[in-house]
Parts: structure tokens; sequence; C-alpha cells
């Protein structure tokens, strides 16, 4: 049962109700840190619930995750069918995870937002794109998500205040500590490993303080290793992330599976087979993608819907003029468990009966990267 409150003022002071801006249609972009696959699957949730709210026409949005998100922006905006809304084609902006980059892909957008003066709303995905908007260089609405921390990274200056009238940025308070604490009343693991680059956004993207909260709290033991996220290609951040499974698996319990670059689906199997040789269990912080592909446990994939909503709903509300920054920013995902069974035999771990009664997502498979 989905249970949070939203504040009767939040609620009810602005409509959902789709408007168009004095008979134009609103001018949607985009920026990103880099191509991370929550940013399409929350983007795209995104516009369903604008779907359900009447914003945008229905349609089919793609069910697979397509790596090339410029490609998979330009699709929506030649597709979108609204009288409220456009996504602007040009309006897509990346720093593919890339410092200098990030430093001129951040100047161009705030470029266009000042002397253009084009767009009306940025949607801004990941920690990048939310720290580079939560500034007073510009005024234009900007809704933030898919952010780890965005307290904790500087993006907001608290749960309650983003610090700026035009910034909005969903956090869930204790939401990796919940998890963690999930994780630790299913498996009671002794020792879990959690691979994270070391910088203070590596430490950020990966919950490490909240790893080491649980870790005090529950009496376990939190094993390290250093891999790097950023300036370094994919494929390096792959090898550097096997290399600290592959060192980790033979010294812990539990592996804590979290977003650095190299934690993708495409290498996920590759990650696992150390974990597997060694009866690890693994918690996905990502979602249940990765429960289906053969991680064990994670909060099951149904609660990117609720975001999505949480989302349009606060795009809805500043369209219909509440400024970003009054709005309630404060949200928790309902606690729904995913579950792989196939896994679960791997590793000799025999799930309570309460965890399959509570489990919104049961797989007994492992299914192969790029497949359903």
């Amino acid at each position: 049962m989905l249970v949070f409150f939203i504040p009767e003022s939040w609620a009810g002071k602005y409509p959902l109700t789709p408007v168009t801006k004095n008979g134009e249609k609103w001018r949607v972009g985009y920026l990103e840190g880099g191509m991370f696959p929550d940013y399409q699957i929350i983007f795209f949730r995104t516009v369903q619930g604008l779907m359900e709210l009447g914003w945008i026409k229905p349609m089919d949005l793609p069910e697979t995750y397509n790596p090339d998100h410029r490609e998979a922006w330009q699709w929506l905006a030649e597709n979108a069918r609204s009288d409220y809304m456009e996504f602007v084609r040009d309006a897509f902006y990346t720093s593919e995870f890339k410092a200098d980059q990030r430093v001129r892909t951040k100047q161009e957008l705030l470029d266009r937002l000042n002397k253009k003066k084009d767009l009306d709303l940025i949607l801004a995905m990941g920690t990048w794109a939310g720290q580079d908007l939560a500034n007073d260089e510009h005024s234009i609405p900007t809704v933030v998500a898919s952010t780890s921390d965005p307290l904790g990274s500087g993006i907001i200056k608290s749960a309650d205040d983003s610090g700026f009238k035009h910034l909005h940025a969903k956090i869930e308070p204790d939401r990796y500590v919940r998890q963690l604490r999930l994780f630790h009343d299913i498996t009671r693991f002794r020792t879990m490993g959690i691979v994270f680059e070391n910088s203070l956004e590596g430490r950020t993207f990966a919950a490490v303080a909240d790893a080491e909260q649980v870790a005090r709290e529950r009496g376990f033991e939190l094993k390290i290793c250093h891999a790097r996220n950023s300036d370094i290609s994919l494929e390096q951040a792959n090898r550097e992330a096997l290399a600290c499974y592959t060192e980790l698996a033979p010294q812990v319990e539990a592996m804590y599976i979290t977003v650095h670059r190299g934690e993708n689906l495409g290498n996920l199997s590759n990650l696992l087979n150390p974990l597997f040789k060694n009866e690890v269990a693994t918690f996905a912080m990502p979602g249940s993608e990765f429960v289906k592909h053969g991680a064990l446990l994670s909060i099951a994939h149904a609660g990117f819907a609720y975001v999505g909503r949480f989302h349009a709903e606060t795009i809805a509300k500043i369209f219909n003029g509440a400024k970003p920054g009054s709005l309630e920013q404060r949200w928790a995902a309902p606690s729904k468990i995913a579950i792989n069974l196939k896994t679960a035999e791997t590793i000799g771990f025999d799930p309570p009966f309460d965890v399959l009664v509570a489990a919104d997502e049961i797989y007994d498979h492992k299914a192969e990267a790029g497949k359903q």
C-alpha cells in the first residue's frame, strides 16, 4: 500500500490542469551529466505521468533502453503530440560524464537560457545536471530528477528549501538507509562490499555515508574498493568495477550494487560471476531491472512510475504558476520488493516466507542483457 503525505497547501493551491503559455506551447529542454540508464527510465516515466494528467496525448513509449539518449529525446520531440507543451528537438544537453565537456555544456545551456530565452523549463537529470543549474546564473524553472543525494551534493539547501526560487529537486530522506536496513533484515550478512570512485561525488553516488551509518547500527563490516567513474571511457569503467568485484567477492557476504558507471546492465553478468562463485547476496540500488538480470534483491520497478508521476505533477504545477522552490520536495518510494529466486538458489539462500509473500516482483530466471 502506497502511503505518503502531501501538504494540503501544496496539493490544492496549484491545479494540475493542462494550460498553454498565453496560447503558445510550453517549451521543455533537457540536461544530463551523462548517459546513465535511470535518467532515461525516469524521464519516460515522467512523460507517462504527463500523459495521465492530460498534458500529452496518449502514445506508446519505448519499453527497451536506448543507450543513445539524444536519439531517444529526438524521437520523443518528433512523436509526442500535445496542445500544451513540446520537447524542443535541439534542447538536449549532455556532459557525457567528462569534466571538460561539463564546463562547455553548462555554459552553452546558460547562454541559451539567458540570451535566446526560448525554453520555459529544464529537466535536469542526475547530480551533475542539478549542480550545474542550482545557481543564480539563470532563472528558468528547473526540475532536478534522479539524484542520489541532492542535499549532500549541494544541489539544494535543505529538504524543505531548495535555496532557489526556480529550482525543485525531489529528495527521499533516508532512502538508501531504508534499502540497506531491508537488505540486512532479509539476508543478515556480516560483511558488505561497495564500489565507488574515491571522490566526494563518488561517495555521494554510492550513498557511502548511509552505508557507513547502517553498518554502525547493525554491526556489520563494510569493505570498500575504489574504481574511477568519470573522465574515463565506459569500457575502462567496466574494467575497474570488475576488478573491484573480483577483489571483494572472497571477502564479503553481501554486495551493494550502486550507480557506478561500471555497474551497468551490460556489465552485470561479468560482475555477478565472482559473487556467485562466492555465494554473495546482492541488493541493487538502481531497481528491479537488475534483479531481472541476476541481482538477488531490489526495490520493485513500479516505483519508477510513482516518481515519474511526482515529477509530472511538479511540472504541471509550475506551468500553472507555482514557483519551483515553493513546492514540496520530499517524496517516499513505496516499499515494494523484487527478488530473483534463481539467484537465491545459485548462492544457496533460502528466502524467508514473509519476504516471498511481500514481494511484488519475483523472477525465477536470469535475463540476458538487452532482453526482457
